[in-house]
């Protein structure tokens, strides 16, 4: 019997961390023999701003409700979309 998904975040959370890994996978591939450095902040630098662009789009740039999605404040929410440019 397969499990029961009770709500849109326990299915929506499997597929993203999905990508997250052949994306993680397919990086270190090309690489071959080099090594990386600051892999982290890479990471975070590249999927930040597009999570915040993503989601100030889905709220219509309603701050409030962007923070609530994001499970951040809003003054957290403002401090990122300003270091990424994106405050309007």
């Amino acid at each position: 019997m397969a499990k029961k998904i009770t709500s849109f975040d326990d299915y929506s959370k499997k597929p993203l961390k999905e990508e997250v890994r052949k994306a993680m996978n397919r990086y270190y591939q090309q690489l071959g023999s080099n090594m990386p450095i600051n892999v982290y902040k890479l990471v975070l630098d590249e999927v930040e701003p597009q999570l915040l662009i993503s989601t100030m789009k889905f709220v219509n740039q309603n701050q409030s409700k962007a923070s609530q999605i994001l499970g951040i404040n809003r003054a957290t929410l403002r401090t990122k979309l300003k270091k990424y440019g994106l405050l309007k």
